[in-house]
């Protein structure tokens, strides 16, 4: 194990490559130098800087554009959502008021109801003792015509025994004439 970190140690050290005078075409560090500030010159005659900072802006102008419209939109939804509250409150109380209307209208009725009730009853009663006078009348009357039936025929039959032929047909035409002049 020690003999592995020995050689790692070694094998980390630097290849030693950049020997000589810096300023020579034979030292890796002069040459890497050299290539990497061609490379940026590139660059910058290409004017990749400022299209790679035109790129960001643009990119940074669409995520303002899109933050702006997402604020938009979150404020239209707030106002929508304060609408949909404003509604749903007043539909709330609506209905709040349609249930107590309901119930005024229910209780009205109820007592409406009773008191057609006790008018109906009433007027049944009324109807009833009528129909019990009516009928009490009807019995009385009944009563007295049978009692004036029986003291008529009573009558009849001891006037018919006491009464001789002769006074009989007499009353008969008596009545006959009476009948005659009442008619005429």
């Amino acid at each position: 194990m020690r003999t592995l970190a020995i050689f790692l140690s070694l094998a980390a050290t630097p290849a030693l490559a950049a020997t000589g005078p810096f300023f020579s075409l034979r030292n890796t560090d002069f040459v890497v130098t050299l290539s990497f500030l061609l490379f940026v010159g590139v660059l910058v005659y290409f004017k990749v800087p400022a299209l790679l900072g035109g790129l960001l802006d643009k990119r940074a102008a669409g995520i303002k554009s899109d933050l702006d419209e997402a604020r938009a939109l979150h404020d239209e939804a707030r106002s929508i959502l304060a609408s949909y509250e404003r509604k749903q409150k007043e539909v709330q109380d609506q209905a709040e008021r349609i249930v107590e209307t309901a119930k005024r209208e229910a209780m009205a009725a109820a007592e409406q109801a009773k008191a057609d009730l006790k008018a109906s009853i009433a007027r049944r009663l009324a109807a009833a003792e009528d129909q019990i006078a009516s009928a009490e009348a009807g019995a009385v009357r009944a009563v007295r015509d049978r009692a004036v039936t029986i003291a008529v025929a009573a009558a009849g039959e001891m006037i018919a025994k006491q009464m001789t032929a002769a006074e009989r047909g007499k009353l008969i035409e008596d009545a006959i004439g009476e009948v005659e002049a009442k008619l005429h």
